[in-house]
């Protein structure tokens, strides 16, 4: 998303492909992006390629003998994503032939990294003084959300559970993710007059995350109540 809309600051004619965008990232590209909806017809009209794609069975050799084949001749090919997206063998081909004008990356293996159409840079981008610094306040960052808000984001085992805290009291819940949870947690609510003013839900694999905010306190008999349910691990209660 940030490459796309710094190319449009340079001039350039941007389209972008992405099956999986995130509702955050469109609402932040620019609506000047061109969004192809076939790769191949990107990889078709480009004349710089850059690559933004998790390393996966899926995406692995993304940029082989067949996609270059349907790309310009003299085409550019950044890749600071994975080192597996493009086939090394294939590359080499295309880079003798002139097929690929530049490849830019920042994971050259030995078979790339001494052509004089290779790019290479070494792979520190996370590294630097600024980075370590920024990572250190993001980690911060997050850890400072659960522990007041309950939020959790860019958690590796959990998944991603953000909500702004509507109430003056919330409730947050890990459980098993299974049916009839929600219900069991709400049910013991039942006998309070507090009101759920908002709630998400929100689940990874086994694991699952609910976010209850209420208008005022609940009991204590409630939230042990809700602790002693089959397949909850632990009940934060965060107050205003």
């Amino acid at each position: 998303m940030q490459v796309a809309n710094l190319a449009l600051r340079f001039g350039m004619q941007v389209e972008g492909y992405d099956p999986y965008i995130s509702v955050d990232n469109a609402w932040s590209m620019s609506r000047w992006v061109n969004h192809v909806k076939d790769e191949k017809e990107l990889f078709s009209t480009a004349d710089y390629i850059t690559l933004h794609l998790p390393l996966m069975d899926s995406t692995k050799n993304t940029i082989n003998k067949d996609t270059l084949a349907l790309m310009k001749d003299g085409v550019k090919i950044l890749n600071f994503a994975r080192g597996g997206l493009a086939n090394d063998e294939d590359m080499l081909e295309a880079l003798n032939s002139g097929k690929v004008a530049v490849y830019v990356t920042d994971f050259p293996s030995p078979l790339l990294a001494s052509h004089p159409n290779v790019v290479p840079i070494p792979h520190l981008g996370a590294s630097t003084d600024e980075s370590e610094e920024n990572c250190a306040i993001k980690a911060a960052d997050e850890v400072m959300e659960y522990l007041m808000n309950g939020n959790i984001i860019n958690s590796v085992n959990m998944p991603n559970a953000s909500a702004p805290f509507s109430g003056s009291y919330r409730i947050c819940v890990m459980h098993d993710n299974k049916p009839k949870m929600i219900s069991q947690i709400t049910d013991c609510l039942a006998q309070e007059d507090a009101n759920i003013e908002n709630l998400l839900n929100k689940s990874k694999k086994e694991i699952a995350y609910t976010i209850l905010d209420l208008d005022h306190k609940a009991s204590k008999e409630s939230i042990e109540k809700m602790k002693k349910i089959s397949g909850v691990h632990r009940v934060e209660v965060y107050e205003k």
